[in-house]
Parts: C-alpha cells; sequence; structure tokens
C-alpha cells in the first residue's frame, strides 16, 4: 500500500510504501473489541460499595408484635424493604481487570491501523519536534491536517517537548509506537503518524519473533 508522506505544511513530499502486514490486514471487529473491553476494564476503579442488612447500624429486635397491629410482618428495622436498610445485592469492591493474550492484542492494533489507512484516515507526516514546547506551535501544524478533531499523533520514540505542546490540546492524544491503545486509536477520526514511526510500526508488529511471545 502506498501513503503520500507530508511536509508540516501540508504539502506532499514522497511516497511511502506500508508494510501490508500491518496496514493492509482486514478489519478484524472481534479482537477490536475485546482489546477496547480489555483496556476500559483495566481502568476501572472497581471501589463502590454498600451495606447489605448485616452491616447496616440499628437493631435486631422485632419493631412490633407479628399478629394484631394490621402491618406488614417486620423482623428488624435493617429490612432491604425499608428506608435506611441493607442493600440486596449491592456492588461491592472487586477488580475488573483481566488479561488479554498478547497475539489478540497485536492483532487489535494491526486492525486498527489496517482500518484507518484503507479509510483514508491516516495520514503519514515527515518527522518534526516542537523545540518550543509551546501549544500555538503545535496548532499550527494540526490546523494543516486536522482541525478540532479528534486525533492521535503516533510518535518515534517519548518526544517529551511534543507532549509538552499538546497537553493543552483536549482532543489530541499521542502516543508511542510500541505503546498504542486500541480505545484512543479506534475512536481517532485523524491519526497522524510521522515517518520514522511507520517504519518502527512495521518492525515492531511484523517481527516474527515478538509474534509468537
Amino acid at each position: 500500500m502506498e501513503k503520500k508522506v507530508f511536509s508540516i505544511d501540508g504539502k506532499e513530499l514522497r511516497t511511502i510504501t506500508l508494510d501490508e502486514n500491518v496496514f493492509g490486514l482486514p478489519v478484524n471487529d472481534d479482537v477490536i473489541y475485546y482489546a477496547i473491553n480489555n483496556e476500559l476494564a483495566n481502568k476501572r476503579v472497581g471501589t463502590a460499595c454498600t451495606k447489605d442488612r448485616a452491616e447496616v447500624h440499628g437493631s435486631n429486635a422485632k419493631p412490633y408484635k407479628q399478629k394484631g397491629t394490621g402491618n406488614a410482618r417486620r423482623g428488624d428495622k435493617k429490612s432491604p424493604l425499608l428506608r435506611g436498610g441493607g442493600v440486596v445485592f449491592g456492588p461491592k469492591p472487586r477488580d475488573f481487570s483481566f488479561a488479554l493474550p498478547k497475539k489478540v492484542k497485536r492483532l487489535a492494533m494491526k486492525s486498527i491501523l489496517s482500518g484507518k489507512a484503507q479509510n483514508d484516515t491516516l495520514t503519514v507526516i515527515e518527522d518534526f519536534s516542537v523545540e518550543s514546547g509551546k501549544t500555538k506551535d503545535l496548532v499550527k501544524i494540526l490546523n494543516n491536517f486536522a482541525k478540532d478533531e479528534r486525533t492521535v499523533i503516533i510518535l518515534k520514540d517519548d518526544d517529551a517537548m511534543i507532549k509538552r505542546a499538546g497537553r493543552n490540546i483536549h482532543n489530541v492524544s499521542f502516543l508511542s509506537f510500541n505503546r498504542l491503545r486500541a480505545h484512543d486509536l479506534f475512536y481517532a477520526r485523524k491519526v497522524l503518524v510521522l515517518e520514522t514511526a511507520v517504519k518502527n510500526l512495521s518492525d515492531f508488529y511484523s517481527n516474527e519473533n515478538e509474534e509468537a511471545k
């Protein structure tokens, strides 16, 4: 698959060949769902907690006699049917996280990248950095490719200055080529990949040794 490489000014520079094993696969919706669900589940705190009738503070005494009052039969004031009573089957602290096989994660990332490349929502940009670390300098570049759209920029390395410049832009996320997030990638309207990051992605996800791990 051929893709054009653009300058930071939005001008065409050259073409680059994308690895078919990473950017040319059929989209597998199932593994994408599992990867996104896994990420969201692992982020859940799981601290919600309610008290059942054994934990609610109150007397165990029967509030009134069993018969003759015309009221419903009550065992104690901590009944789930009464205000202030215990909660039936309420949430308790738990761990929602679960493990996902590495092959499934890798296939999900490749499926998302392939989908973005095939739908022309993936754009390759020449390598750049924001030496000043200022937001306005990064905004000038982004305006040539995406305006007020949910955007993901895939970096060739952990560039602290680009991340610093973009931390005030609410709809822009930065991902390193070896630490992708399925949720951010899938829901992005624009995916901007640095030219070196394209090669790094191909090496990282096409490596047979990595697949076997």
